[in-house]
């Protein structure tokens, strides 16, 4: 496989941008998924100039695949707030941004709000060249079987999806080795978590401490020829988040179980 495999800088949620990127170059990466989302982990500041971030991520050996900037989409101000982030990415040079339909808290989501405000991004993406990935979160897009149709009715090849194996889980009750083969024509981003327990539960482990089957996934990845992004996120069991060491050495456990099966 030729998939960069990154470190998602919101595996670090409560520490500030400089301590994710040194967690997540110490822990082995060469890459990272950087993390604009208001309210909730503000390691990038799209007002900022890039030089600083740039800066930055030079110094810890780190290039930036995906910025992951959700906002809610069913609203005018979060579809602006998409639309600034896809601009950032294009004067970056970062090819895909992650968000999600309701962004970072919503579950129960205005299907037709955020219909009705799409094609404002994905002509945005389209202009800027960057692809937005919608993530599987939140009640509409729970599983891939459920974000199919609606990937349909946007119709747009600069709309596609932001896999993530643990949130099918935690939203849709249904594995991803048994899901993640209907997005294969959509995907731009994929989110490596893992998961304990059921559905509605937040416990999100480093991979290979909980039940998800990874070997599994990337073997579906390989056969359908995705050579996109992937990104390692882990989450815990919520606030408070574990102490910084232990956030690093998560992300140490999750690389070496993912490059015991394969990634680079």
């Amino acid at each position: 496989m030729r998939n960069r495999l990154a470190g998602h800088s919101n595996t670090y949620h409560t520490y500030d941008t400089e301590q994710a990127l040194a967690g997540i170059a110490e822990a082995g990466y060469d890459s990272v998924e950087m993390t604009a989302v208001l309210g909730w982990t503000e390691h990038v500041d799209l007002d900022a100039p890039q030089s600083e971030l740039r800066a930055l991520l030079d110094h810890y050996g780190l290039d930036l695949t995906v910025l992951s900037g959700h906002s809610d989409l069913t609203t005018p101000e979060g579809v602006e707030l998409g639309i600034k982030a896809v601009r950032w990415c294009a004067d970056y040079g970062c090819p895909v941004m992650n968000t999600a339909i309701g962004g970072h808290s919503s579950q129960d989501e205005n299907e037709s709000a955020f219909l009705s405000g799409v094609g404002r991004l994905a002509e945005a993406a389209e202009e800027a060249g960057v692809d937005v990935a919608l993530e599987i979160h939140g009640d509409i897009m729970a599983t891939g079987a459920l974000t199919l149709p609606l990937l349909e009715r946007i119709g747009h090849p600069r709309i596609r999806v932001a896999y993530d194996t643990a949130n099918c889980e935690f939203y849709g009750d249904t594995a991803a080795a048994d899901d993640i083969a209907t997005m294969l024509p959509y995907l731009a981003n994929v989110h490596l978590k893992d998961k304990r327990g059921g559905k509605g539960e937040w416990d999100f482990p480093a991979p290979g401490d909980g039940h998800v089957d990874f070997a599994a996934i990337l073997g579906v990845l390989e056969a359908g020829g995705y050579t996109g992004p992937l990104s390692v996120e882990v989450e815990f069991q919520g606030e408070p988040w574990p102490p910084l060491d232990e956030v690093t050495a998560a992300m140490t456990r999750s690389r070496a179980h993912l490059n015991g099966l394969g990634l680079g």
